[in-house]
Parts: structure tokens; sequence; C-alpha cells
């Protein structure tokens, strides 16, 4: 556990930046009480309302923290998300649109080298952040991923928001 802790220490503030300018908050003080549980779980989930996810015992300290990255991403994804539109937390917890579409957007939050960099599934090709079942999905033929990523990169991340739902 110490070795988990102490690669965490390491890249905290390099997370805790990103993600701010990603969502357009100040993360420094706003979930510095997500907790991280070891688990034999190797499915990984997050708990939003209890504000901890699990990282399976096999991990190694750099694939923690890229899981950990990624589950980071959601509960900051739900908090901008939630301010926005003022709906339930229970739609973020199982399977819908916007958890669907939550999922998604990981992989254009993670291409900020701050967070890839530190990540070891990120591109797709070292297994990818994501979601494989999104690799190839298409609308109206182009990758769906393409048309999310163009769209995240070119709007701020309440517009984006707003936008990629309705994309959905």
């Amino acid at each position: 556990m110490d070795l988990y802790t102490r690669h965490w220490s390491a890249c905290k503030d390099q997370i805790t930046e990103a993600l701010s300018d990603a969502f357009g908050i100040d993360c420094a003080k706003l979930f510095n009480d997500i907790q991280c549980n070891l688990s034999m779980n190797p499915v990984e989930p997050r708990f939003l309302k209890e504000r901890c996810y699990d990282t399976f015992y096999l991990n190694s300290e750099r694939g923690a923290i890229g899981r950990g990255i990624h589950e980071i991403i959601h509960f900051v994804w739900f908090y901008v998300w939630n301010r926005l539109f003022k709906d339930s937390y229970d739609e973020y917890e199982r399977p819908s649109l916007k958890w669907i579409l939550s999922e998604m957007i990981v992989e254009s939050v993670m291409k900020d080298e701050r967070l890839r960099s530190i990540n070891p599934y990120f591109p797709r090709e070292q297994g990818g952040c994501i979601y494989p079942c999104f690799f190839d999905m298409t609308v109206d033929g182009r990758l769906i991923l393409d048309t999310m990523d163009a769209m995240y990169r070119s709007q701020r991340i309440t517009e984006f928001m707003r936008n990629s739902y309705a994309y959905c």
C-alpha cells in the first residue's frame, strides 16, 4: 500500500492541474476525500456517493494511477455535470446514456500530456483507457470517438457536455 501511496503523492499535483484545466474548476481541495480501496475485484468500480473507487491488488503502482485517473475523471465530470444539469446522482451509477457518455469522454480528457504521460494504458495501442466497444463505433460513417474528441477540443466543458449529450 505504501508503494501506491508514494506513487500517488508524486503524481497528485500533475493530475490535479490537468483536471482543473480540463473541467474549468479548481480541483485542488474538491476531491481530497476520495478514497481508493485495494481490492480483489479486477473490474475496479467507482462509487460516486461514497466517494471511493477500487483498484485491483495486482495492478502496478503505474497501473493503479492510470485506472485511478480514469475513475477520478468520472468524479469530476459528474460534479460539473450535476452543477450544470442539477439532476440525480442515481442516474450516474448505472448504465444510462449519461453513464455511457462519461465513459466515452475519458479518452479525450486523458489526451492531456500531463495525464497520458503517467498512464500506462494510454493510448489505445497500450490497452486503452476506455471500453473497447467504443473504438469502432460510428455515427454517419465517422468514428464516434473522433467526433467527441473534436467537440471536446473546440468547446468549453459545459458547452461540450450539452452538445455531446445531444449528439448521443
